[in-house]
């Protein structure tokens, strides 16, 4: 018997990485899934974003738990897309109890994201997607009056200013600091508006996870070439990246009845890097 048996997820960027894991974890803890991701590139992105193939892969391995499915394809980006792929989530599911505002990416890296661009594209998939996911969510779980858990991803960048520089801090640098200390704010409004109806909201803020978004070729070139924008990013523990894995653990941790009365929490999952 799972911690979530009977219970409906709705996960934004579950092509792969952390999404793919939530959506797999919740689904072995006995939740069925509503997931959607973009699976195409972001021109300000220089490394590979996911694609429709992850996305399938992502419903294979749901599946495999059997548990049940609905993944397609849709921009955070476009609250009428969330909104319909939710819909077409609830036709079939029926309900709905927690929703991870995951969907992300890294606008930093190369030559684009070093343009005003990155800086737009950041603050739009990363805070105005975290947005459009609450705001499509929130009526439905209103409706149902059954309470229930929004849990949001953030980044230990949404703590701290972790740029020792002007070269680091270029405009996608910035967009996704902005963006991340932002959702922080989001999710404090929206813990205290929605406790009367028992809907709890926390942000989870990872250090480096070993994920697509990180293991890649453009990211290893911006580590060469800025070697002092690491020093603020070492974990106290002796870890360097962690597994997608841990960072779910926790996500299943605040949407379980073990953390009822969780509301309004940063939660840092980053091998102590906040407390250096």
């Amino acid at each position: 018997m799972g911690r979530l048996d009977g219970k409906v997820a709705f996960i934004t960027g579950g092509a792969r990485g952390q999404g793919r894991s939530h959506a797999v974890m919740m689904a072995e803890e006995g939740a069925d899934i509503i997931t959607l991701d973009l699976c195409e590139q972001v021109d300000s992105v220089e490394y590979p974003m996911a694609t429709p193939e992850d996305l399938e892969e992502t419903s294979r391995l749901v599946e495999k738990t059997g548990r049940r499915i609905v993944a397609r394809q849709a921009d955070v980006r476009d609250f009428d897309a969330v909104s319909e792929v939710l819909a077409e989530g609830l036709s079939e599911l029926g309900r709905l109890d927690f929703v991870l505002a995951n969907a992300g990416i890294m606008a930093m890296l190369g030559e684009q994201g070093r343009q005003r661009r990155a800086f737009y594209d950041s603050v739009d998939v990363l805070l105005t997607g975290v947005f459009h996911t609450c705001e499509a969510a929130i009526p439905v779980l209103i409706e149902q009056d059954q309470g229930g858990a929004i849990v949001i991803t953030s980044s230990t960048a949404g703590l701290k200013g972790l740029a020792p520089n002007r070269k680091v801090a270029a405009s996608g640098y910035l967009g996704y600091t902005a963006a991340k200390h932002g959702v922080v704010g989001l999710m404090r409004a929206y813990a205290n508006a929605l406790a009367p109806h028992r809907i709890r909201c926390n942000t989870v803020h990872p250090t480096g996870v070993n994920s697509p978004m990180v293991v890649n070729d453009a990211f290893a070139r911006f580590i060469e070439e800025n070697p002092e924008g690491t020093v603020g990013m070492i974990n106290a523990l002796p870890v360097e990246l962690l597994d997608v894995s841990d960072i779910s653990k926790a996500i299943v941790f605040l949407c379980s009845p073990d953390a009822q009365y969780i509301t309004g929490v940063t939660l840092p999952v980053d091998a102590g890097l906040c407390n250096k």
